[in-house]
């Protein structure tokens, strides 16, 4: 299933759309518990040297035993020597075929012997390929390093997590991990589907443990940054109205989901989120502030299993190129003892850097 025939260019914001989700690959309801989940899936410090450098993969898009995934596993194993980051993030689309979860367990395989940790914001595509989201969590989970902690009661999708990075005070820094799912079929538009959107069981969640970081840290918000796969809306909204990246390339207009749940006019209310980190395009690595937040796209993983047209000088429109050849990455992340911002860049395979970003 090939995201360009899935759904090309939806970037209509739907307010108040009734929606049936598409439950085959996840059985989890929007069901907002009585106690929110509290639990954090990792608490890291800063290490001698006053820094803590995290490592985004996203679309590695691996199928086993497919020669044109090599280059996704070459990149993977580039990335972890080359930067040797105290923390792994890979935001969803981490499979693209038959038989999944032994893909998964694959292009994951490097993270697992790393002794590094890490943890994944599922992809859409995470679970189309025979195994439910569930079970695909289940054998993610089961690899070493990883802390993902298992599916919260009431809260929908699977891969919605919490961790933090303190300093000698306390908490500087949280991340949240949120579950973007797959796709959803709208009441009235049988014959269309659209990508999923965050929750209100999702963003309960979040606001929950917000507020209590928010209360913890004397009444000021604690700056954070969202990781999922498939963006929101609002970057839709942010180009039309001629809002351009700061760096990086944008080759492919955004393709979130047609329903808006307000996840990013939460952010804003509460104040924490400064970034909101995503994949899902793989023609695009920009950075982009709009409305006090950056939206940030992570640099593609992959090889030649799905289309991508980064080459090493840029966009190459895909009239003009085809995806073998084309130049895998990553993104890094580094944040520094006492200061509330954070530096960001794209590595390319084999080790040149762009984008050198600070976010204060």
């Amino acid at each position: 299933m090939k995201r360009r025939s899935f759904l090309k260019g939806a970037a209509v914001a739907v307010a108040g759309a009734a929606a049936v989700p598409v439950l085959r690959a996840c059985s989890r309801a929007d069901a907002v518990p009585a106690e929110p989940d509290s639990r954090i899936a990792g608490k890291f410090s800063f290490g001698l040297g006053g820094t803590f450098t995290v490592l985004q993969f996203t679309d590695t898009h691996y199928i086993a035993g497919d020669p044109r995934s090599e280059r996704a596993l070459r990149c993977v194993q580039d990335a972890l020597e080359g930067v040797k980051p105290d923390l792994v993030i890979h935001t969803g689309d981490v499979v693209f075929g038959r038989p999944d979860i032994e893909s998964a367990m694959e292009i994951l395989a490097p993270l697992a012997q790393s002794g590094i940790p890490w943890a994944v914001a599922l992809g859409n595509h995470d679970s189309q390929f025979g195994s439910t989201r569930e079970d695909m969590f289940k054998a993610i989970r089961s690899l070493p390093g990883c802390v993902n902690l298992p599916p919260k009661n009431g809260v929908y999708g699977c891969s919605n997590d919490v961790l933090t990075l303190s300093g000698a005070g306390g908490v500087e820094h949280v991340l949240y991990l949120f579950d973007s799912m797959d796709a959803v079929i709208l009441k009235g538009e049988e014959e269309i589907h659209c990508y999923d959107y965050i929750r209100h069981s999702q963003i309960a969640w979040y606001r929950a443990h917000s507020e209590r970081f928010t209360r913890e840290n004397g009444g000021n918000p604690v700056p954070s940054i969202a990781f999922f796969h498939i963006p929101l809306c609002e970057l839709s909204e942010a180009l039309a109205a001629g809002v351009q990246p700061v760096c990086g390339n944008n080759g492919e207009p955004p393709c979130p989901s047609r329903l808006n749940s307000g996840l990013f006019a939460q952010f804003r209310e509460m104040g924490d989120v400064k970034a909101i980190v995503t994949g899902h395009d793989h023609d695009c690595d920009y950075v982009l502030p709009y409305g006090g937040i950056n939206f940030i796209y992570g640099r593609f993983s992959g090889g030649d299993t799905i289309y991508n047209h980064l080459g090493p000088n840029g966009y190459i429109p895909s009239d003009t190129h085809t995806a073998p050849g084309t130049v895998s990455g990553c993104r890094v992340f580094q944040f520094h003892e006492g200061e509330p911002g954070f530096r960001t860049w794209v590595r390319l395979y084999g080790g040149e850097i762009r984008q050198d970003f600070s976010a204060v």
